[in-house]
């Protein structure tokens, strides 16, 4: 009982004192990591690259494995963070996008979505050639984390990030 109270505390402490967060802490809060499954072979990918596959305009790895994506659901600060750094795209210009790239051939995959982290890392971990992204707090040992431009989340030049909310 007392471990996992530890357990808890640990894991929602970061999210609830603000004023005590250290700031590799709220570094890891606010950028958004892109994973992959383990089994994947690509390091780092630029913006342009990581564009094309979450439009779904790139069906398949260097390695041959069809590329399934995952997304986490409308509203979530994750995905807002996405359409804005990624798809540049509002949330209806996206929905409008896979309906028509569908519908004409051009769009090859469409994502999947789930409400939570744990459940984006469960399905990439699962499934070979899945790509999806979660706060880089939320990482753990079961996915890839990849870098974008050469830069991993914990950089200070790391693109993605998640806006504070206010």
């Amino acid at each position: 009982m007392i471990v996992a109270a530890a357990v808890w505390w640990a894991d929602v402490w970061p999210r609830t004192g603000s004023n005590s967060v250290s700031p590799s802490s709220s570094l890891a809060e606010q950028s958004l990591a892109i994973v992959v499954n383990l089994s994947n072979p690509v390091d780092n990918l630029s913006i342009p690259d990581l564009r094309t596959i979450f439009l779904g305009e790139r069906s398949h790895w260097p390695n041959g494995r069809r590329i399934t994506l995952v997304m986490m659901e409308p509203g979530q600060p994750e995905r807002k963070a996405m359409l804005r750094e990624i798809y540049h795209m509002s949330e209806n210009d996206f929905s409008r996008h896979f309906l028509q790239g569908l519908f004409t051939g051009e769009v090859f995959v469409s994502p999947k979505t789930l409400a939570t982290p744990v459940g984006v890392r469960k399905f990439v971990f699962n499934v070979p050639g899945a790509i999806g992204y979660v706060r880089a707090s939320d990482v753990d040992n079961t996915v890839k984390v990849i870098k974008v431009d050469g830069r991993a989340p914990e950089d200070k030049e790391y693109a993605l990030r998640i806006p504070p909310n206010k």
